[in-house]
């Protein structure tokens, strides 16, 4: 019996090898954590992209409702930053800064300093580290003698404020849901000089059935119900390891449905010489800036326009020249473009869509589930802006902090002291 056990542990680790090598994780050469940063716990964020606030109840997401039942919830909603965009607002939950203050102000923008453009699908500008500002965690931690590993993260494939994390992958969405488990779990096992103590993990395939298909539609259903599953399997995986390590599940943005017309702003208002990105406007001057402000100002009822010094202060949305001047805000689930050769051309709007002003459109709202030994069982918060994440984190991780946008006592009654 015992050369029998000690067979199937060799074929055991025989196989956990190959998987790991059927993963390309990218390891940076970095000091072990220090002794005392192997005395900290653990946390393990997970991104559910485009997961809205109340997907859990509307499509019985049942793992989430009973992280909510023993941890912390926020039943109506996290307030994402302006705009509620993807790659603003996964840095912003990393780094506790409002789009602004980090500088990816949109998943595309042009910058008038550089005189370049950045966006989501440029890999060399995502990798470029001096597009961003601020720290974030895996890298704060680093810096304080403490490993992280990113198993996708916007911003994660950079070297940013110095550093990266030990341990990352470049993104591939072909790579299976619970192999993405796996390999957290593997780096769990890790020895403990060797153990990432702050590790991302992220899923995309609820935001991308709800821009094809709608919020409302099965396969977004089908998606919440798919990646509640998974978040069963990493919680019965961690709860295995038996460390001592805090789960937190968050959504970058929610989804609205949207009109199918586009709000093309070149109708109201002549936009030549302008470079444009998206719903962007970059004047050649400020003499065109006011000329176009002045008429797009009343020109529809589905926007409205500013200069950019203008924008209310709680969009956190007026003063980075990366996010263009005059700057126009959707009053609804408006589907806005500069020019008809913005997004597609002729192509229709996507049925769902986001990016809205979430004080304007509930249906922006993302979640927040948080559970483990630091997190006291069945709190339930109010709506907080997801600047505060950061915070927190830090907290559990017992790192030191830089000073960042988010208030360290928004989120402090939940952590056991």
């Amino acid at each position: 019996m015992k050369r029998l056990l000690a067979r199937l542990c060799f074929l055991l680790l025989i196989s956990v090898g190959a998987f790991a090598q059927s993963i390309p994780v990218i390891t940076v050469d970095q000091p072990p954590n220090s002794a005392e940063q192997q005395k900290k716990h653990y946390v393990v964020l997970v991104s559910l992209d485009g997961f809205r606030y109340d997907y859990a109840k509307k499509y019985g997401a049942t793992h989430l409702l009973e992280i909510a039942k023993h941890g912390a919830s926020v039943p109506d909603g996290m307030i994402p930053s302006y705009p509620s965009l993807t790659f603003p607002n996964h840095y912003t939950l990393v780094t506790g800064l409002y789009p602004e203050h980090h500088g990816i102000v949109g998943n595309e923008f042009y910058d008038p300093e550089r005189k370049a453009k950045y966006a989501l699908s440029d890999k060399a500008a995502e990798a470029d580290g001096t597009w961003y500002e601020g720290t974030p965690l895996w890298s704060l931690a680093v810096k304080q003698g403490m490993r992280s590993a990113c198993f996708f993260w916007p911003g994660s494939v950079a070297e940013i404020a110095g550093a990266r994390p030990t341990y990352y992958l470049r993104y591939d969405n072909s790579i299976p849901d619970e192999r993405r488990v796996e390999q957290v779990i593997a780096w769990l096992k890790l020895p403990a000089e060797q153990r990432p103590h702050f590790i991302t993990l992220y899923y995309s395939k609820v935001d991308h059935a709800g821009h094809e298909f709608g919020p409302d539609s099965p396969q977004v259903a089908e998606a919440v119900k798919s990646v509640d599953a998974t978040i069963g399997l990493l919680e019965e995986n961690l709860q295995a390891l038996h460390l001592p390590i805090d789960l937190i599940v968050v959504s970058d943005h929610g989804m609205a449905k949207t009109d199918p017309n586009w709000v093309t702003l070149d109708k109201y208002a002549s936009l030549d010489g302008f470079v444009t990105v998206g719903l962007s406007l970059y004047a050649p001057s400020e003499a065109a800036a006011e000329k176009a402000y002045e008429k797009l100002k009343g020109g529809d009822s589905r926007f409205n326009v500013y200069r950019r010094k203008d924008v209310p202060a709680e969009l956190h949305f007026n003063s980075n020249p990366r996010e263009g001047d005059p700057v126009v805000v959707a009053k609804g689930s408006w589907a806005i473009r500069a020019t008809t050769n913005s997004y597609g051309g002729d192509k229709p709007p996507n049925i769902g869509n986001h990016g809205f002003d979430p004080r304007v459109l509930p249906e922006m709202k993302a979640v927040f589930y948080a559970e483990g030994p630091d997190i006291k069982p069945g709190v339930q918060l109010q709506s907080f802006e997801n600047v505060n994440v950061f915070p927190l984190i830090v907290e559990l991780l017992g790192l030191d902090s830089p000073k960042v946008d988010g208030d360290p006592k928004v989120l402090s009654g939940i952590v056991k002291k």
